[in-house]
């Protein structure tokens, strides 16, 4: 049972590592393009959060201790940063397409604009999950 532990937790910090990692890449640089990374991160995102409800099953079921409280924490601040990102930046993501140049460029400032605010959400996220066990 303990490879099944070993997995799970591999893919929650390998796909958390790849979301909030080219979330605050995406944010810093405005030449990148968000558009190309906007579905990963969401795929990224729902692995995360498949295998954080796995995690929390076999380590936290049944308690609500400090740890848990900060834990839950990250949790809502991932989820809102998966919203941002759905809302802002998935959203003006799909209209970029037959857009002409001065929409195109209030596009992107959205979906820049989407990707700092899920960053700073995402920050927080792994402050809690890193000192969750200082608790």
């Amino acid at each position: 049972m303990q490879y099944v532990y070993i997995v799970i937790i591999g893919l929650h910090v390998m796909a958390g590592v790849f979301w909030a990692g080219t979330t605050i890449a995406v944010a810093r640089d405005p030449e990148i393009k968000a558009e190309r990374f906007i579905r990963p991160q969401l795929g990224a995102s729902g692995l995360v959060f498949l295998t954080g409800i796995l995690l929390w099953y076999f380590f936290h079921e049944g308690a609500f201790g400090p740890m848990e409280k900060a834990l839950a924490l990250g949790i809502v601040t991932a989820l809102i940063a998966a919203g941002v990102q759905g809302a802002l930046v998935a959203s003006a993501s799909r209209q970029l397409a037959g857009a002409d140049q001065a929409t195109q460029t209030q596009l992107r400032a959205k979906m820049t604009r989407g990707e700092r605010i899920a960053g700073g959400l995402l920050v927080i996220t792994v402050f809690c999950m890193a000192t969750a066990k200082l608790f």
